[in-house]
């Protein structure tokens, strides 16, 4: 009896002692080629007298196709390959991933398996229910023995037995004719087709045999001396993407911004006074963001327009009005700023929201961030004031109708009942969209804002 195993590798088992050597290889050669040349092999039967060979297919293959990830999103870039071909893979380990215009998804296997073919090359951009990558379906190795992944058709070619090989390449080099001088000269011409056919998976920067070097562009002599150079680097897909969304909102949104101040003394007073009871007790920081965000989330439920969007065709012609509030947080990351949602904030407390921020900014400076984290949002706060900003306008995140920035604290001297005194003042900006935002409720909205957070007693007496 003849079988072959899930790998290439096939292991004769006789019957009869009668069968030899050559003619087991001879039998395996024969199967491998009918394998290639049909369609999968399942059984064959040789019946001598003396003895019998049957085969039987162990394995199957499977083509991976890349994830669906969200409705809004179709396609991505191929970022990385984690698993290179014919390297082993469990199930749910992660084998690449996909960069999209909002973060990174992790494309794992279904099953434990090699990894027979890559249909696409890093930084290829590839399509929901595109081909991925074939697996070759198979357990894992057991401890201490080896198992290798399933060969090429080349290079099954190559373990075929060698005992037979002579006798079919001689009569075949025997037949040619001494070589010339002429082959001689065309045989390196060959080189550049053979490079030339290789899988489109390779890099566009990768060297290629028989190709011209790139030529060195000609520098200023002054510009070598001093040292000055250029770098291009391309936008990856979420800088591309952030850019059309940017400039989308300022040719679709009537962007109008209005400024305000805020007297911060009582609520850094308030922080200072239980920051480390906070701490000590729910494991949070408490900072200035959850103050604004309840700020906020008051203001826009009392100003419904601030909370509403616009939506429909050519810019839009439906204003979706909401009775819950869902505030985007900016976030900056190395890769660009996300804007992870807190759902129902009016429903939080200080407590809470400190905890959800420091959750979501940590997802995103991980680059651990999901879909989920980012869909949705009715109103948007930014805090350029982390980084120094005195003052700037923010724009609008489409399809919302306004966003708030906040800015750097500086102690500044303002008049306080006829005196002049040094207050810590932080500036505000509020970004509305003039199509269904008038100048009256933009201005209401920031003064109110500006009111509960210079008096904090507003929050507990709702007033």
């Amino acid at each position: 009896m003849l079988r072959y195993s899930k790998v290439p590798n096939w292991t004769p088992i006789l019957k009869s002692s009668k069968v030899s050597t050559r003619t087991i290889s001879n039998i395996t050669r024969s199967l491998l080629t009918t394998q290639r040349q049909s369609t999968p092999l399942r059984s064959l039967t040789l019946s001598p007298k003396t003895w019998s060979v049957t085969a039987t297919r162990g394995y199957a293959e499977k083509i991976v196709v890349v994830p669906q990830i969200a409705d809004s999103i179709n396609e991505g870039t191929l970022k990385q390959w984690s698993k290179n071909v014919g390297d082993f893979v469990k199930q749910d380990e992660e084998v690449a991933t996909i960069e999209t215009d909002k973060v990174d998804i992790p494309v794992n296997s279904p099953a434990s398996g090699y990894i027979l073919e890559h249909f696409a090359a890093e930084e290829d951009t590839i399509a929901v229910g595109q081909n991925l990558f074939k697996l070759d379906l198979q357990d894992a190795p057991k401890e201490g023995e080896q198992q290798s992944a399933p060969k090429s058709e080349e290079s099954a070619k190559q373990d075929t037995p060698k005992e037979d090989a002579p006798k079919e390449q001689a009569p075949k080099e025997e037949s040619k004719p001494a070589p010339t001088s002429a082959p001689k000269e065309s045989k390196p011409a060959q080189q550049p087709k053979k490079e030339a056919s290789q899988p489109q998976s390779q890099k566009p920067n990768a060297s290629v045999t028989g190709t011209e070097p790139p030529k060195k562009v000609e520098s200023n002599p002054q510009e070598a001396l001093y040292g000055r150079t250029e770098t291009r680097v391309k936008m990856n897909r979420m800088r591309s993407r952030i850019a059309e969304r940017l400039k989308e909102a300022q040719n679709t949104a009537a962007s109008l911004t209005t400024f305000n101040e805020v007297d911060m003394s009582a609520l850094m007073e308030l922080r200072k006074t239980y920051k480390d009871k906070v701490l000590e007790k729910h494991g949070v920081k408490l900072g200035f963001m959850s103050a604004f965000v309840k700020a906020s989330a008051i203001a826009l439920q009392e100003i419904p327009a601030i909370n509403a969007s616009v939506e429909g065709p050519n810019g839009g012609d439906t204003i979706v009005y909401r009775d819950y509030v869902d505030v985007s947080v900016a976030v900056a990351t190395p890769k660009g700023l996300v804007t992870p949602v807190l759902r129902n904030a009016q429903q939080m407390s200080f407590v809470d929201v400190e905890r959800n921020i420091a959750a979501l900014s940590k997802k995103a400076r991980d680059n651990k961030i999901t879909i989920e984290d980012l869909t949705g949002g009715t109103f948007t706060i930014s805090n350029g004031g982390v980084f120094g900003s005195l003052m700037g306008t923010p724009i609008i995140n489409l399809p919302q109708s306004a966003i708030l920035g906040m800015h750097a604290i500086k102690e500044r001297p303002i008049v306080v009942n006829g005196k002049v005194e040094i207050r810590p003042m932080m500036y505000l900006a509020l970004t509305y969209d003039h199509r269904i935002i008038d100048g009256r409720e933009a201005v209401t909205f920031l003064v109110r804002v500006k009111e509960i957070l210079e008096d904090p007693r507003r929050l507990i007496l709702d007033v």
